[in-house]
């Protein structure tokens, strides 16, 4: 008889910490521990989506993802990111999490490693995990980021593969030029590939963004529409690599998708092939918040560097408390927030908030925080 009747690889992973602590929520929370815009979709986007609707676009799409939305991407790629690929070098998938899975998936087997900062993004960890391989952690800098000389030194004979993720969930922080350009050349240099997680990539405040792929064919490049023009539920991402990566990446899409929803394809393209005074209004009214939280933070005792872009602050908890402790006192007193631990062990002393919430929200969470703390 069998120890278990499941799989060993689901039983080594936890429920995201996330998600633990969005679905954890009363009704009546503060909610400042998840990761979506708090804007509606623009209007312009979700007609089109009423269109294909009433259109009958209601069936399966190619695989790879509608021709018309894989153009604008190629359009959106060259213009904002310095980058050429065709059509066939991208793939439309539910959202962000599933392109990750489809690089991972491709790319890792039992007993490879993949560097992966820590704290950084709770998927990461888990999903080369569900793949057999073994993450190696890379520390993060003063300022948060991911240093290039971190990444030469923790490279091996089993190393498939590095994750950067900038602007940085949970940090904010944002790589330099130099920073993207290092990450490339050490890709190239040790033939191993170059995972690029850009879904904040217009959500700067102060830097600029740059995709390390135009800098080498060995990256992948993962993107989605649900932060920019706030669609976190429409679960629209994209890839973007080389075809002889997307012709492995294929194969798995068409097992666990078949393809991303017909009718949410049809809003991204209204989305990507659209203005951009929506996005730029977010990023205005994310500044304003981000200042007026950190100063916030700062002022109660919590010290908190200002992130340069993404939508999270991510303070230091009181000495002598640990990052679950201060993340429970707070929810059991209605304010939601993310202990450091759910984005890695390094992510202790630190808790995170997001400041995709409205600006009364963040002054009342500050209230709360001070007299709680």
């Amino acid at each position: 008889m069998p120890e278990s009747k499941f799989a060993q690889r689901v039983l080594d992973i936890d429920i995201s910490g996330i998600r633990k602590m969005f679905e954890g929520a009363g009704p009546n929370s503060i909610n400042l521990g998840i990761g979506q815009p708090d804007f509606d979709t623009p209007q312009h986007i979700k007609q089109a989506a009423i269109d294909a609707i009433n259109e009958g676009f209601t069936g399966y799409t190619a695989g790879p993802g509608i021709l018309e939305l894989r153009q604008a991407l190629v359009s959106k790629f060259k213009n904002e990111n310095k980058l050429d690929v065709s059509p066939d070098e991208i793939i439309v998938t539910s959202g962000a999490s599933e392109a990750l899975e489809l690089a991972i998936a491709s790319l890792v087997g039992p007993g490879d490693e993949v560097l992966i900062a820590n704290p950084g993004f709770v998927s990461y960890n888990s999903l080369v995990s569900l793949m057999g391989g073994r993450v190696v952690p890379l520390h993060l800098a003063d300022d948060l980021t991911v240093s290039p000389e971190d990444v030469v030194e923790k490279i091996s004979p089993k190393t498939k593969g590095i994750i950067i993720n900038s602007p940085a969930n949970p940090t904010g922080a944002v790589q330099s030029k130099s920073d993207m350009k290092a990450f490339a050349q050490i890709a190239d240099d040790h033939g191993i590939t170059l995972i690029s997680d850009e879904v904040y990539e217009h959500f700067i405040y102060e830097g600029e963004h740059v995709s390390p792929a135009q800098f080498s064919d060995n990256v992948i490049t993962i993107n989605a529409v649900s932060k920019t023009f706030s669609m976190t539920g429409w679960r629209i991402g994209y890839v973007a690599a080389r075809k002889e990566y997307t012709e492995q990446m294929i194969k798995v899409h068409q097992y666990v998708q078949a393809c991303a929803n017909s009718i949410a394809q049809k809003a991204a393209l209204a989305a990507i092939a659209g203005p951009m005074d929506s996005v730029f209004a977010m990023r205005d009214e994310f500044k304003a918040r981000r200042d007026m939280l950190v100063e916030g933070l700062n002022s109660i005792g919590l010290n908190c560097a200002s992130p340069k872009g993404a939508f999270y602050a991510f303070p230091e908890v009181p000495e002598g408390s640990t990052s679950g402790d201060i993340a429970s006192k707070l929810v059991s007193n209605g304010v939601v927030v993310v202990p450091g631990t759910a984005f890695g062990d390094r992510g202790e002393g630190h808790i995170r908030l997001s400041y995709a919430s409205s600006m009364d929200n963040l002054k009342n969470a500050l209230n709360i925080m001070e007299k709680v703390l």
